[in-house]
């Protein structure tokens, strides 16, 4: 059975926003007095932490699947629903964190590094909360949004400041084994090793890490024998320690043809972009197994050559513990080095700029994509694929409230300026799971004249009551329709057209009425009910 995973691919599924609420407050006295609802609660989230005490990612190999608890509901009476809580994930140091296609997300290589890798979903507002001077009862409320869902991979590559390289049964356990307190599988048969194993190593006042990983062969560069697990935890190494076995009994081995060929596999290992090639760290070489005499001999015979090369050679035995004191020391002061080396390049990075989000940038894009029955426009963008799913689309004020908010954020504007019109097929979000529209632009010219909130309209239901202006002139109206008709009455019976008392109208012209009308006495014929102040 497996003790030691160092990679692996976990599912994870953050928790789910809780649901908002849509409640009105009820009482004695106050059926109708106002918005209560509550706002869901947030789902919780599964953060990654770089823990020193964890060694293995054996726990997520034997069980991948990770979630977090939902957020819950809102309530009345203003009461929010409880945030799902968040979920911790102990992994050891030096892990990398990737994603499905291989991008590296984050490097957990300091202690306590924390990274939220599936953010929980944002839990929805109540109607209390989207209540407003216009919207002042809301009849509905904005849904939870899911958690975030789908895989990453976590690759363990170890932290140590030397790395003891070399062929299978050359020697690097036992080392590890008389230089600190570490204790890894020692036996006389090759891959004994078959994780990489670390060790505290301590040179008067300096501390150094020591990292035996499994051995090299030919072709481990291209995966053959446990070629890639050991690779993969050199890569962080400040020094290299080539340990060659001076009393190997294999045909066609020796000290010089193994160096050769370990170097020739460093070299063709890629490293990630930034880090230096392992050929270029500070490699140094440790002749073991000097206890025998003829590994003495060989070993003193090859001493000159190697420093010629270039390379600080010690000459060691891990059973009498011979020249590991001067190894010991030498490697100290080449950690030292490296870690003042990492120091100056630390002090040398540039700032990090925090740029603000343009003014223009509405943090949306249409992607028009053609059709069998004309183009089909695609929305993708945070606000608006979150709002889609925050909308219950059986009420028609939260989607008429949606519709609202894609306006102010610029997208009829943009929907205009890439080719679409009305009734064009339009969809938020990505792929399959989209959401599909029939679009009608918002008619923004009589947009002014509309002040109702949203469900009413004013010229469906106007007031007849007339205002102090309209009172007055039709006042006025009436009052010079009376002097009008007044003025009339007077000039027809200056005319004569209105018969004396006790005469009937014979209906004959205005000449004969005016013949008809002279009196012996002169006096002008007056009509009844043609007295001044009396013309209604």
């Amino acid at each position: 059975m497996a003790t030691f995973v160092d990679h692996v691919t976990l599912h994870l599924r953050a928790g789910n926003g809780g649901d908002g609420c849509v409640s009105v407050k009820r009482e004695k006295f106050k059926p109708l007095a106002g918005p209560d609802g509550g706002n869901g609660g947030s789902g919780g989230d599964l953060v990654l932490v770089a823990d020193p005490q964890t060694t293995t990612l054996l726990g997520y190999h034997r069980s991948p699947h990770r979630t977090s608890d939902n957020g819950g509901p809102g309530m009345g009476d203003h009461r929010n629903g409880h945030n799902g809580e968040m979920r911790e994930l102990m992994v050891p140091l030096g892990t990398v964190v990737k994603d499905v296609d291989g991008n590296e997300l984050m490097d957990m290589n300091e202690p306590g590094l924390r990274l939220i890798v599936a953010p929980g979903g944002q839990g929805g507002l109540g109607n209390a909360a989207l209540a407003s001077l216009k919207r002042k009862a809301p009849g509905f409320a904005l849904l939870g949004t899911h958690g975030w869902e789908g895989d990453v991979y976590l690759e363990l590559k170890t932290v140590a400041d030397v790395a003891l390289v070399g062929y299978p049964s050359a020697g690097k356990s036992s080392l590890i084994a008389a230089m600190s307190a570490a204790r890894p599988k020692i036996a006389d048969y090759p891959f004994t090793t078959l994780q990489p194993n670390l060790g505290v190593v301590q040179a008067g006042e300096s501390r150094y890490t020591m990292a035996d990983v499994p051995g090299l062969i030919e072709g481990a560069s291209e995966g053959r024998g446990l070629g890639l697990e050991f690779l993969r935890h050199v890569e962080r190494c400040t020094a290299l320690l080539h340990v060659l076995d001076c009393a190997t009994l294999d045909p066609g081995r020796d000290p010089i043809s193994d160096l050769d060929i370990i170097l020739g596999e460093l070299a063709a290992y890629p490293v990630p972009e930034g880090q230096k090639p392992l050929l270029e760290r500070p490699q140094l070489i440790a002749l073991n197994k000097i206890d025998v005499p003829e590994a003495r001999e060989l070993a003193e015979f090859l001493r000159p050559d190697l420093e010629a090369r270039g390379y600080r050679v010690f000459e060691i035995s891990t059973v009498t513990h011979e020249g590991l004191k001067q190894l010991n020391y030498a490697l100290s002061e080449t950690v030292e080095a490296g870690r003042a080396e990492i120091a100056a390049a630390e002090a040398r990075k540039p700032r990090i700029v925090l740029r603000p989000v343009a003014v223009d940038d509405g943090g949306f894009e249409i992607k028009v994509e053609g059709g069998t029955f004309g183009n089909t426009y695609r929305i993708l963008g945070t606000k608006p694929e979150r709002w889609v799913q925050q909308t219950n689309f059986t009420n028609d004020e939260a989607v008429g409230f949606l519709a609202d908010r894609l306006a102010k954020l610029g997208v009829e504007n943009e929907l205009f300026r890439v080719g679409a019109v009305a009734g064009s097929t339009v969809i938020i979000g990505p792929g399959n799971s989209g959401v599909v529209f029939d679009w009608e632009p918002t008619l923004t010219s009589t947009a002014e004249l509309i002040t109702a909130p949203r469900g009413t309209d004013t010229r469906l239901d106007e007031s007849t009551r007339r205002t102090s202006n309209q009172r007055r002139e039709e006042y006025f109206g009436r009052m010079d329709a009376k002097a009008a008709a007044r003025a009339e009455l007077i000039r027809e019976r200056e005319a004569g057209l209105w018969p004396s008392d006790g005469e009937e109208f014979s209906g004959k012209s205005s000449s004969d009425a005016s013949d008809a009308s002279d009196t012996s006495d002169g006096s002008a014929p007056v009509s009844a009910g043609s007295q001044e102040g009396d013309t209604e």
